[in-house]
């Protein structure tokens, strides 16, 4: 194998190759890159077994061929290379070696056979459908903060993507819940989504979805089936197995009878949260909302460190109420919010709080209170 390829391009698909391969592993192909190269194109494909990635693009090809070499390795080369360079691999099957080269840079890496490459089992998807990468962006984006870290409950380690019925009709939607706190958000249902299974999409994958989404108008190529889902543009394909699990009935802890309005402006509202519980000590600790008629006092009181309170005019017309949150979670539903204003609608100190923006239900989030 030949092949010349300029720096900016091989960059590119070597940033999205080595996110996915497996910085510890025991299986050493899985560091590895297959590179395949073949017409007027070559393919960076990485895998972790779980998710699989294959980037495209154009090459001068001398050589057709395919070899495996570190992709750690080439990604920092690539990335130390001077701006503009065309960048030459040569691969030698019989001494297990890929030479690179660009410019007076010469490297010698070592490579492992393509046949030990895994490569990942294609499945038959029951639905495929086009969607709008800002569309996808929006709905992985603001519910992926409420993923579950705990390893115990692997079934909340992703983002819940279904169809489901909103307000207007049926719509593609994204739920995420640590059980602390919940986002769902909803979609207009892209055609052709209508028979998609419910799948648990996990947070590593939602993490390198991000990478495809950088174009708001591109259009993203969707599929699904019960264990795997694809998305794939021009350029890249991301297939990723998806969580084996039954995500829990989410609808439940949606609290649908609070009355008690509160409307804020979210910025302002998330840097006084962020001021007041720079006193506490861990930042675990709760955060007290004490709301009154148009004036709210957020305070924190941490016997070790301190106390500190702030006063917010806010528009607010109910009974007296006061409430702990941890400073934590308010953040980053408040960060969420698109608009200037964030509504909170709550029941009691001891009942879950519902977060919107404005009047918009397309985006609702929960967050349990604490005790304080």
């Amino acid at each position: 194998m030949k092949i010349s390829i300029e720096r900016a391009a091989l960059l590119k698909a070597m940033a999205q190759a080595q996110s996915v391969v497996e910085r510890r592993n025991t299986i050493p192909i899985l560091a590895n890159v297959l590179i395949e190269a073949e017409g007027d194109s070559v393919s960076f494909r990485a895998t972790d077994l779980d998710i699989e990635v294959v980037e495209r693009a154009p090459a001068q090809v001398e050589r057709a061929g395919a070899t495996t070499v570190s992709a750690v390795m080439l990604h920092e080369i690539a990335r130390k290379l001077p701006d503009g360079a065309l960048v030459s691999l040569t691969a030698d099957a019989v001494a297990g070696r890929l030479t690179v080269q660009a410019g007076r840079s010469h490297f010698n890496l070592a490579t492992l056979p393509r046949e030990d490459f895994p490569v990942m089992a294609s499945s038959e998807y029951t639905a495929n459908f086009s969607a709008n990468a800002g569309t996808l962006k929006r709905l992985f984006e603001k519910s992926k903060f409420a993923i579950s870290t705990e390893e115990t409950r692997y079934y909340l380690n992703g983002v819940f993507m279904h169809v489901a019925t909103g307000e207007d009709g049926p719509v593609l939607r994204c739920v995420a819940t640590d059980g602390h706190r919940l986002a769902r958000i909803d979609a207009p249902l892209p055609a052709g989504a209508e028979d998609m299974p419910g799948v648990i999409v996990p947070r590593k994958t939602v993490g390198e979805l991000r990478k495809l989404l950088d174009d708001d108008e591109a259009q993203i190529a969707v599929s699904v089936s019960e264990t795997k889902i694809r998305f794939a543009t021009p350029h890249i394909t991301l297939t990723s197995k998806v969580i084996d699990g039954t995500f829990p009935d989410y609808a439940r802890v949606i609290p649908m009878g609070n009355s008690r309005r509160l409307e804020v402006d979210a910025a302002e509202f998330a840097k006084a949260v962020d001021r007041v519980a720079t006193v506490s000590s861990e930042r675990a600790r709760a955060v007290k909302l004490s709301l009154d008629e148009d004036r709210l006092v957020l305070s924190v009181n941490a016997p070790d460190a301190g106390a500190a309170e702030e006063e917010l005019a806010v528009a607010y017309g109910d009974e007296r109420l006061e409430i702990g949150f941890n400073a934590k979670y308010l953040l980053e539903i408040a960060s969420q919010v698109d608009r200037e204003n964030a509504v909170f609608l709550f029941n009691s100190s001891g009942d879950p709080t519902l977060m919107r923006e404005g009047n918009d239900t397309s985006a609702v989030y929960v967050v349990m209170p604490m005790r304080v």
